[in-house]
């Protein structure tokens, strides 16, 4: 190791990357006090919780700028300087990424990364055209509540079908969910985090959970 080098964290053997959601438009800098930050601390609780003890590192990421802004992608390169970081600091690890709305679409985008091998996009924003070749080899969960009033449903089972011909996809229903995930909030936590125990090949503390973010026979699974 040369002078001045910082040594890699040989000990984790992983990573869950979680991030928030943000704006169709905007180049205002994000807050740690914005609801769609917020929302995302008890989700990367549930997981650290879930994950205690496995070696894993679960870190949350805050994006420079609130929105996506068009062709830009604001977030896109954000979260790719992010995952350069990540491999700088724990080498070739697995890296899982937990993203909301605005945010689990840039997690789409970047999916790409050599370092990343799944993605979970929660209540995400997954508009018509969103491209889906970058996700082959990924393990890849889709989950939407059906009292969704703010991103698509629709779009995004539309996205599924054309995730599945490049990779395996599981697709999960939350019953009454809305777009905050506070209606059944609890089971919006357990999906983020039996599916990051099973990205990551640990054993499942909820079978029939696990078995939902991880099915992929070509229907969505209720919950």
């Amino acid at each position: 190791m040369t002078s001045g080098q910082i040594p890699l964290r040989v000990s984790t053997k992983g990573v869950v990357l979680v991030a928030h959601g943000g704006q169709t438009s905007s180049t205002s800098p994000t807050s740690p006090l914005q609801p769609a930050v917020l929302r995302m601390i008890p989700v990367a609780g549930a997981i650290r919780l879930a994950l205690r003890g496995s070696g894993v590192a679960i870190q949350r990421h805050r994006f420079r700028v609130r929105g996506w802004n068009g062709a830009l992608a604001s977030p896109v390169g954000d979260l790719s300087g992010a995952l350069d970081a990540v491999v700088a600091e724990f080498g070739s690890v697995p890296v899982v990424l937990v993203w909301y709305s605005m945010g689990a679409r840039a997690a789409v985008r970047a999916a790409g990364h050599p370092a990343v091998t799944a993605v979970a996009g929660l209540a995400p924003w997954l508009p018509p055209g969103e491209p889906a070749g970058q996700l082959a080899g990924r393990r890849v969960l889709l989950a939407h509540g059906s009292a969704e009033s703010i991103t698509s449903p629709a779009e995004t089972w539309a996205f599924l079908e054309r995730a599945r011909a490049v990779t395996e996809v599981s697709a999960v229903e939350v019953r009454d969910g809305d777009h905050a995930m506070l209606r059944r909030a609890r089971l919006w936590h357990a999906i983020a985090a039996e599916f990051a125990r099973a990205a990551l090949a640990l054993p499942s503390r909820d079978s029939a959970l696990a078995v939902a973010v991880t099915a992929t026979s070509g229907s969505r699974t209720v919950l």
